[in-house]
């Protein structure tokens, strides 16, 4: 026993000083500067698959970068991005929207945004560049999709209540990414018609995507505090949230084989 204790507590101080760690991105783009954070756990120093998050319409708040943590911590490295800009994060549904139709007035720009935050996450030097993928949550689901659109060299996206923008036949042609996408059935932001568009055509183009939708659940499912900004339409559910991960796991192990 007095041989063993040692070791046991040497495991156990090891497990205890391995953690995730953050590392504050700054880059430019097209002159104006944007911040980014990316995370890992430095238990390991082989490189591992990489996942780029894109927040919600509100800017890379705390709930973007919770999430980009817990990728991290399921063992990627993780690359939250600021798609605004200037570090811009609100409370107030008119000024997120602003900012929203700012970057996705220029869908051309919008998808070279998020091909940048790829492309830093691709060159970390803990990275896999060869396994890369992306998720996002309200507008950042619309943003991953997007991504798809340009045809972006990626394993995969997921899609978690975004606006599910449809593809024209030429987007769906170019994706090369597999789709997850995570969809509240009752989220009047997104009408039944434009799912159904949606999914044609990514059908027509023989797409390798998943569609799970959740009856009686609204937008903004995954975010504990959705409720807390004052939209009807935005409401948390513990089991779309859970599930969603769940899905969202399993989609990792099976495009990063």
């Amino acid at each position: 026993m007095r041989t063993a204790l040692p070791l046991i507590l040497l495991l156990a101080c090891g497990s205890v000083a391995a953690e995730v760690v953050e590392e504050a991105i700054d880059f430019e783009h097209n002159g104006a500067p944007h911040k980014g954070y990316i995370y890992y756990d430095d238990s390991d120093s082989a490189e591992r698959p990489g996942i780029l998050v894109v927040h919600e319409w509100w800017g890379l708040n705390a709930y973007a970068r919770k999430r980009a943590r817990q990728m991290a911590a399921d063992g990627y490295v993780a690359f939250a991005i600021d798609m605004y800009g200037a570090d811009k994060v609100t409370e107030h549904p008119e000024q997120a929207r602003e900012w929203m139709t700012q970057t996705t007035s220029n869908v051309e720009d919008w998808q070279k945004r998020a091909q940048l935050g790829v492309e830093f996450l691709r060159n970390h030097e803990m990275t896999d560049g060869n396994n890369i993928a992306a998720i996002g949550y309200c507008f950042g689901g619309s943003t991953v999709v997007q991504l798809a659109y340009s045809g972006t060299d990626i394993k995969g996206v997921v899609t978690l209540h975004g606006s599910l923008p449809p593809a024209t036949a030429e987007q769906a042609e170019a994706i090369k990414a597999a789709v997850l996408v995570e969809h509240g059935n009752a989220d009047p932001f997104i009408p039944e018609e434009r799912v159904r568009q949606f999914r044609a055509a990514l059908d027509a183009a023989e797409v390798d995507y998943t569609f799970n939708g959740y009856d009686g659940v609204l937008h903004g499912f995954t975010n504990p505090d959705a409720s807390k900004y004052g939209i009807e339409a935005l409401k948390y559910d513990a089991y779309a949230d859970q599930q969603s991960t769940k899905n969202m796991r399993a989609f990792f192990k099976r495009i990063f084989q």
